[in-house]
């Protein structure tokens, strides 16, 4: 048997995507060309590595079980090339990152200045909820995740970064009788949750929990921008990250309703997997953020310190 390195990648990229067309297109290759080299690979198998079913590709288990090999197969060649570039002083290869949603509106000001420094590196950051970060991280998929709330079950290491401030919001003309308890309050609020698996719900639940407080009324909406606009829209009221309606509550589309308990704090933390052996890539960018934490914390943040309510 003789594999070709192209081979290697053309098969692993059907198997994550499930699609021709799809690993042509993240490939940049034609289709015909993504057609021919997966043939190839397959044809020096007696057994079948997919299965065509309609229009639509399956992969067989025997696929899953070589594309696994194959994977470790293509780490060890990009961590062949990132040494031999690390030994030359540069710095060039993969970043991955798994970044829980709320993490966008955050992690990409820790990233700026070193992918700027270093142009020779590619950033690979999927935003998703909560469970696919943890689940990724597990994997072994990535180098580093970003979360608010650990996962309990992984033996981790840890870099806060910044405090997690979660709001009462509602929208503009919003108004609530100021009087009332927590727990009458809530028990007659329209309110909207994020969907099951993400860290913002996992905190309201334990908020709620923890002061005994029944919700009577909810809705459920994927994603902090859902949650947005249907609280701008005057659907109900949430309680969501500061991080993520900065420029909502500048422009008085929403506001934060002041409530005894709240807010709910949590920390954002990059984590990675306690045995994971990084890459000089990942070791340099841990490097950058111990050293430019406070730094990046107070040019880009230091406004949810200083927050007027009106």
């Amino acid at each position: 048997m003789k594999y070709t390195l192209n081979q290697l990648q053309i098969f692993l990229k059907v198997v994550q995507t499930e699609s021709i067309t799809k690993a042509s297109e993240e490939l940049h290759l034609t289709q015909p060309a993504v057609s021919i080299q997966l043939k190839n690979f397959q044809d020096q198998f007696d057994i079948p590595l997919t299965e065509i079913v309609g229009r639509k590709i399956y992969i067989t288990d025997f696929g899953r079980q070589i594309s696994e090999a194959v994977e470790q197969i293509i780490n060890q060649v990009d961590a062949i090339n990132d040494h031999n570039l690390a030994y030359k002083g540069k710095l060039a290869g993969k970043l991955k990152l798994s970044v829980v949603s709320t993490g966008k509106y955050l992690m990409p000001y820790f990233l700026a200045d070193f992918i700027q420094q270093h142009p020779g590196i590619e950033l690979k950051m999927d935003v998703t909820n909560k469970d696919q970060v943890v689940q990724s991280i597990e994997n072994n998929q990535v180098d580093f995740a970003l979360v608010s709330i650990l996962p309990p079950s992984l033996s981790i290491d840890t870099l806060e970064l910044l405090s997690n401030k979660l709001y009462l919001v509602g929208g503009a003309h919003a108004e609530l009788n100021p009087t009332l308890k927590a727990k009458d309050l809530f028990g007659n609020l329209p309110l909207i949750f994020r969907e099951s698996g993400s860290g913002t719900r996992q905190a309201m639940e334990q908020f709620f929990e923890t002061k005994n407080i029944r919700v009577l009324k909810k809705m459920e909406l994927t994603g902090n921008e859902a949650v947005k606009q249907a609280v701008m829209a005057g659907l109900g009221f949430s309680i969501m990250p500061l991080i993520g309606i900065k420029n909502e509550l500048q422009s008085k589309e929403l506001q934060i309703i002041p409530l005894k308990g709240l807010p709910i704090v949590t920390t954002w933390r990059l984590i990675w997997l306690k045995q994971k052996k990084l890459s000089p890539i990942a070791q340099s960018f841990l490097a950058y953020l111990k050293t430019n934490q406070s730094k990046i914390v107070e040019e880009k943040f230091s406004w949810t310190n200083h927050l007027e309510f009106k």
